[in-house]
Parts: structure tokens; sequence; C-alpha cells
């Protein structure tokens, strides 16, 4: 397995994720969009693969599995924290011949005892079961090949997740029961309420077919 984590200016979180991924994988490529911050010098000394890609989480995980060298690739954010077992569970869905033409994701988990954080990992558990949408931040593990056949992962500036997802579509998808444990930094400073509703409303134009691009300069501007 290879991991791919996309990063700017992530050295806050990055050397915690490295950490917990010790071991885990054939390699960890870390896809760089521009740090100005040690991201790249704390991915080095973890023993991470660097390489450096334009801006944006699509172009970067575009060229880390595009440099890859094993057959499954788990795609994660940098400030994402894989949980208890998640070795174990990884190893078993891998092994499964039938999940050769299959995803998987994880569940999503903050690390904030808030009871906002508890709500807000509530509503994503409901909207994967609803809608089948898992983002980045749950990890996707899946076969080189089966990303091949749906067309690879596009160079999006932004929702590149949900774009991979329902190319992959519901009956790929498979939910696994460990959580990825992301930070909960963003969501406190820019407010519970007013992150999610933010989320939401790139989600909704993505869904009304507003192009990429003018959704990531909204999303900009509003920052």
């Amino acid at each position: 397995m290879s991991i791919i984590i996309p990063a700017l200016n992530a050295a806050p979180h990055l050397a915690a994720t490295l950490t917990a991924l010790s071991g885990a994988a054939a390699e960890v490529i870390l896809a760089d969009g521009g740090s100005t911050d040690p991201t790249r010098a704390i991915a080095g000394a973890a023993g991470a693969r660097i390489v450096l890609a334009p801006r944006g989480r699509g172009s970067q995980l575009a060229a880390g599995a595009a440099v890859a060298t094993t057959p499954w690739l788990l795609l994660m954010h940098a400030d994402t924290r894989p949980g208890q077992g998640w070795q174990a569970a990884v190893a078993a869905f891998m092994a499964d011949p039938a999940n050769a033409g299959r995803a998987a994701y994880f569940r999503f988990a903050l690390d904030d005892p808030a009871p906002q954080a508890r709500r807000l990992e509530g509503a994503v558990a409901w909207r994967c079961r609803l809608l089948a949408l898992p983002y980045g931040d749950q990890g996707l593990l899946v076969r080189r090949d089966l990303l091949v056949a749906i067309g690879g992962i596009r160079p999006l500036p932004i929702m590149e997740d949900v774009d991979l997802v329902r190319r992959l579509g519901r009956a790929r998808l498979v939910g696994l029961d460990i959580p990825f444990v992301t930070s909960a930094e963003r969501w406190r400073r820019d407010g519970w309420w007013g992150r999610s509703a933010r989320n939401l409303g790139c989600l909704a134009l993505w869904f009304l077919g507003v192009s990429p691009a003018r959704i990531a300069r909204l999303y900009a501007r509003r920052r």
C-alpha cells in the first residue's frame, strides 16, 4: 500500500499524522503544493517521499498517485490520524478479492470533546449513509487499477473528493467502522456552524453544476 497525503503548510499536524502511519505502508508520499513552513522537512525526517505539485488537493493527489509503486493507494489528509485497529481493517479489506473493484472509507471523527463535534460526526455519518458521500478527511482506500478505470483523480481546485466518490458510486463504496480523527482546529476557528454551513453551500453549488473553479473562488472569498 502507498499512502498519499496532499499538504500545504501542514507542519502543525503533520508530525503526529506521520508518526501514526509509521511502518504501516510500503511508502508514504507527501504531495506538497508549495509549503513555506517546515512541512517538507518534517516529511523528509519521517522518511516520506516528497513530490511537488501545483497547489490544490486534486492536483496534488494526482501527482502522488502518478509516482506510487504499489497496487493499493490510501488517500488521506495531513491533519488526520487513523484510529485504533485501522491497520488490521485495511489489511482485511485488501486481502478480500471481492474488494478489488471497491473502495473503502473510514468513520469521520474530530479531536475535540465538544458536543458540537459529536453532532457534526453524526451529521457526517448520516450524509454517508443517505448520499454515499464521504469526504477526503475520512480517507479513501482504493486500488490503482480501479482509480484508472474511473478516470483517475481530476486536478480540481476544490471538491476533488466529492467528484471522485461520485464517479466510484454507492455500489463500490464500503464504510469501515474505524475512526479517522481529524483536527477540529478549522471548526473552532471559523465557528462550528459557520464552517459546516460553508461546506454544505459548496456541496450544494457542486450539485447545481457550478464549476469547481468558481466554487473555489467563492470559498476563498468567505474565509
